[in-house]
């Protein structure tokens, strides 16, 4: 394998990697495993989403178990709310660093069924850092195309 298809090999393993952060989000996020969320997050990461702006690993796993418990409606002991996620693109800056934006749909599911099951369309805006080896998010925000009220 010559140079240029080794670099070529490792920005698909670049990315395939940092898309797996948004999913593993998602995954932590809907489980309720706020406590993990340094496989996803540095330690200085910032996250503006619609619940407010968090500053720190510290504060992000605070924040989101808060939001878990609060957002348990209906007591079931999970979160009312399914995070996909799709059409993820990435840019990739230098070896350790990258940029990326994808789809969020926030699908509801603590409404009655004749409703629709969004609670908003969104779109995230990351910055990728790699630490140690492995990549993760230093600072995303959540922009809401819809609701637009």
């Amino acid at each position: 394998m010559n140079t240029e298809q080794t670099n070529k090999l490792m920005a698909l393993i670049d990315r395939e990697e940092i898309r797996n952060l948004r999913l593993r989000y998602s995954e932590l996020l809907d489980t309720g495993a706020a406590e993990q969320m340094g496989e996803v997050f540095t330690d200085d990461a910032v996250v503006k989403v619609t619940v407010g702006s968090m500053e720190g690993l510290a504060q992000i796993k605070q924040s989101l178990k808060d939001a878990y418990h609060s957002f348990d409606t209906l007591n079931r002991q999970h979160y009312p709310f399914m995070h996909a996620i799709a059409n993820h693109q990435i840019t990739l800056i230098d070896a350790d660093n990258a940029t990326g934006t994808c789809y969020l749909l926030d699908f509801v599911s603590d409404r009655p069924q004749v409703q629709h099951p969004f609670l908003l369309l969104g779109r995230y805006i990351d910055q990728y850092v790699k630490v140690n080896g492995e990549w993760r998010i230093k600072h995303s925000e959540l922009d809401v195309v819809w609701p637009n009220e």
